[in-house]
């Protein structure tokens, strides 16, 4: 049965190599978000995402590099290439508004698989908030009973302390009070 709830992890390691369960499961948990983030993708998104992966390889830049190496060699005034066959003579005004259309499309391209990105960023932003808050929370009631252990064994401690640590954060105030240290901060410095 181990096995088979570790069945991603090789079995050929000795135990002493293997992560934690909780560690495997918060992996899974993450790899089976991306999955479905991936797999829930409209067609326009799974589209600009690949031809965003292109446009950010090397085989595109190897690409446009032999294109318009070609077409500046066609066009310019060359013994190896006939007239004829010059279509865009210098300063290659065709080539130049091909080049711009392009950028404009690869850009809208690249900018749609940001905001993807963004949302998805936002999305796992909001989730560490969550775990970190909640270990907050955790945080503050192990201490609390410690302090009542301590108490209870007589233990010496530093009360004033103890009492601030005992204290749930309340993250609209923590907000709050990084706002006010930002804008007092863009005052001081303006």
């Amino acid at each position: 049965m181990e096995e088979t709830e570790r069945s991603h992890v090789d079995p050929r390691l000795p135990d002493a190599k293997r992560p934690p369960r909780v560690l495997e499961r918060n992996i899974e948990a993450l790899l089976e978000m991306r999955r479905r983030h991936l797999n829930e993708r409209k067609i326009h998104d799974r589209v600009a995402d690949r031809i965003t992966g292109f446009v950010g390889s090397m085989s595109c830049v190897y690409l446009h590099a032999l294109f318009f190496g070609l077409w500046i060699l066609v066009n310019s005034k060359t013994p190896l290439v006939p007239a004829f066959m010059r279509f865009d003579p210098y300063p290659f005004v065709m080539l130049a508004m091909f080049a711009s259309v392009e950028a404009i499309f690869l850009s809208t391209f690249v900018l749609i698989s940001q905001n993807r990105q963004t949302h998805m960023a936002q999305k796992r932003d909001d989730l560490d908030l969550q775990i970190n808050l909640l270990a907050e929370h955790e945080i503050t009631s192990i201490i609390t009973l410690i302090d009542a252990i301590a108490k209870r064994l007589d233990i010496p401690r530093e009360e004033q302390h103890t009492a601030e640590l005992k204290k749930d954060a309340a993250p609209e105030v923590v907000l709050e009070s990084i706002e006010r240290a930002e804008e007092r901060h863009e005052r001081e410095t303006a």
